[in-house]
Parts: C-alpha cells; sequence; structure tokens
C-alpha cells in the first residue's frame, strides 16, 4: 500500500509533477502547478492549483486552495478559477473523484474576500454572490464523488463550498460555521438550504442563528462532517483521510459510482416512489455497459476487475 505523504510531501508533488502536466496540459483550462512551493505568490494564477494524480491515483483530482496572505478567502479571480477547473473536471471521464483541500497550513477557506467586498459597488455584490453560489451549485453538481479535506477552519462561503461536497472530512481542531449573522447578513450561497439537508432543520437554524462554530469533533458528532481525524504535525490529517478515501472510491466501476451519485442526489428531493423510480432508471444505465459486463468476469474468474467506464 503506497505511503500517505504529509502535506510538506504534497507540495513537494504539486513542485514536481510541474514538468510533466506542462507537456500535457498546455489546452485551454487545464492547470499547470507553480514551481512557487510555499513561497506563497501574490500572482493571482497561484490562487488555485489543480492535481491530476497519476499512477494507482489516476483519475483522482486534487483541487488546492492556496491564498495564504487572504486566509483563502472567496475572491472574484478564486471564482474564476474555480468555474475553470470543474469545467475540466465535468467534461473529463477518465476522473473518479476529487478531493478539495487547502494548501495553507491552519485554514480551509475563511469565507468570501471581504477587503475585496468592501470595495465594491453595491450593485457588484450581489452579482459576485450570484456567481459563487453558481460555482457551488457547480460544484455539487459534479457527476463524480466529491471530498472536502477540512484542515483548518471553514467559514462561511469556505464552509458552503464544503456543504456542497458528497462527503466532508475534518481534523478535530478544524473549525466550521456559518456564521454570517454577526455580519447581519445571511448564508448566501446554499447553507440555508444544504445545512438543514445534512444536519436537520432545528440545529441548522441554531447553528445559523448564533452564528455559532464547531470543533471537527462537534461537528462530527452532529453529522456535518462523515470523519473527524486527530491532527497531525503536518497539519493535513483530513486530507490524508481523503485521499484514503478517494483510493477507495477509485477502484470501483466508475459508471456506476456516477449512476448512484444521481439517484441519491436526485432521489432526496423528492417522495419515496419517485425515487425509486429515478433509481430504477439510473440502474438502466449500467445494464448495456462493458464494466458491467468485466464485473461479473472478474467474479466468476475470482480475479480483481479492470473497469474502463464504459
Amino acid at each position: 500500500m503506497a505511503v500517505l505523504a504529509s502535506r510538506r510531501a504534497l507540495l513537494q508533488a504539486f513542485r514536481l509533477h510541474t514538468a510533466e502536466r506542462a507537456a500535457v496540459s498546455s489546452g485551454p483550462g487545464r492547470y499547470v502547478f507553480s514551481s512557487t512551493g510555499r513561497n506563497y505568490s501574490s500572482d493571482p494564477k497561484d490562487d488555485l492549483r489543480v492535481r491530476y494524480l497519476d499512477g494507482e491515483d489516476a483519475g483522482i483530482v486534487v483541487i488546492g486552495i492556496n491564498r495564504a496572505k487572504a486566509k483563502n478567502a472567496i475572491s472574484r479571480n478564486l471564482v474564476k478559477m474555480m468555474f475553470e477547473a470543474v469545467d475540466d473536471i465535468k467534461n473529463d471521464n477518465k476522473v473518479r473523484s476529487v478531493i478539495i483541500c487547502s494548501l495553507v497550513p491552519g485554514i480551509f477557506c475563511a469565507g468570501a474576500d471581504l477587503k475585496e467586498r468592501a470595495k465594491m459597488h453595491q450593485s457588484e455584490v450581489g452579482q459576485f454572490v450570484s456567481k459563487a453560489r453558481g460555482l457551488i451549485t457547480e460544484l455539487g453538481n459534479l457527476p463524480v464523488p466529491t471530498i472536502a479535506a477540512i484542515d483548518g477552519a471553514a467559514l462561511g462561503g469556505g464552509l458552503e463550498m464544503a456543504l456542497a461536497c458528497d462527503i466532508r472530512i475534518s481534523s478535530n481542531t478544524a473549525k466550521m460555521g456559518l456564521v454570517e449573522a454577526k455580519l447581519a447578513i445571511i448564508p448566501g450561497a446554499g447553507g440555508t438550504q444544504r445545512l438543514p439537508r445534512v444536519v436537520g432543520i432545528s440545529l441548522a437554524k441554531e447553528l445559523i442563528f448564533a452564528a455559532r462554530v464547531l470543533d471537527g469533533t462537534e461537528a462530527c458528532r452532529v453529522g456535518l462532517v462523515s470523519h473527524s481525524v486527530e491532527q497531525n504535525s503536518s497539519g493535513d490529517a483530513a486530507y490524508l483521510r481523503a485521499l484514503e478515501l478517494a483510493r477507495e472510491i477509485n477502484p470501483q466501476g466508475p459508471i456506476a459510482i456516477r449512476m448512484a451519485k444521481l439517484s441519491i442526489n436526485q432521489g432526496m428531493e423528492v417522495d419515496l416512489a419517485t425515487g425509486l423510480a429515478i433509481e430504477e432508471a439510473c440502474y438502466a444505465q449500467v445494464i448495456p455497459t462493458k464494466d458491467r459486463l468485466e464485473g461479473l468476469a472478474a467474479f466468476k474468474e475470482k480475479r480483481r476487475p479492470h473497469f474502463k467506464g464504459e
């Protein structure tokens, strides 16, 4: 089994991967990792780093937010770059799962970039929030499993981004909350809708009304995150657990996983009878696939299946 890298090793991998991705990533919308490492360049193009893993981890995409000076706050540029990254992933059938993490120790995402927002005209604020909401919706609509690795504070829009993911994993020291009421506003990128669906209506109201912040252990207890892991010395425990989970997902039938996600997501919004009809329709999509026949053959021959997403 591959040894899980520390955050330092992850950043080193970002650096080492630059030349390799440069050879194949020159097309529009693709990202090449900066060689700046932890120098935290102020260059806007370094705000987001996207890595397509290879080897046994091929199919896993790691989206790393990298705005250290702004505590990974959501800016216009970050929204633009994330839209492009999500678009790339959506149109790549080889992607099996996505991990969203931070490359900045101690922070996942502090929410909206309030310094940038303070410079906006009032008419621009609504447009920006609408774009941020659209981005988080697109993230939630990705056809593959998405995992938020929360190794630090995820506040406001940062938590809303994590709530749009299928699975959330946090360190025990992480801090999470929809704290917009402290600024006399409300969550505007899906928080009032997604949080109740995750933790229940009454608790969601309490957390939003009180602008309460939970640590990773409390978040796991109430179901806000699936796993809370003890933070390590390199500050990337949640990322490492997310990578383990992505590696569990990777070998499964990719079309089946996509159909399972679609069935669950759509089924949760309707009554049971309609949900069962949705499941039936999604099941029908996997019957004619080559992967299904490969799965049966592998089971009969007592070997590991080799799924191709066909």
